[in-house]
């Protein structure tokens, strides 16, 4: 399934981002960029290091839980409640790959953990 920029930033994006209270269109442009970047990585290598339209791998995920969200608690409830109550606690790592805006959700904590490591993305 190939979803354009455009229905990714409209139906995904930005409701997401919207949902969390992070809404603009420069947060809009960077998770495009990284989600842009990625799957020309993806083409390029034939190869994939994570899951979904981020690609973000399973460390980068705990990171994120750990390192991040369990100090910010209400913006750990907000992405919670993106997830999905079963799958996620059986797998929690498919949610980046069956769950646009979870892995939207995840995808800007990362941007946010490390903005200098995005920034051939945005440039």
């Amino acid at each position: 399934m190939d979803i354009s920029k455009q229905e990714l930033r409209e139906k995904i994006i930005h409701p997401t981002l919207k949902y969390l209270g992070k809404a603009g269109v420069a947060a809009e442009n960077v998770l495009v960029a990284i989600a842009t970047q990625k799957q020309v990585q993806h083409h390029k290598h034939h190869s994939t290091k994570g899951l979904g339209p981020y690609e973000i791998d399973a460390n980068s995920h705990q990171l994120v839980w750990d390192k991040y969200l369990a100090f910010h608690p209400d913006l750990a409830s907000r992405i919670r409640g993106l997830a999905s109550q079963r799958a996620f606690l059986e797998d929690p790592h498919s949610e980046l790959a069956t769950n646009l805006c979870y892995s939207t959700a995840i995808a800007w904590v990362v941007y946010i953990l490390h903005p200098q490591e995005l920034e051939h993305c945005v440039a």
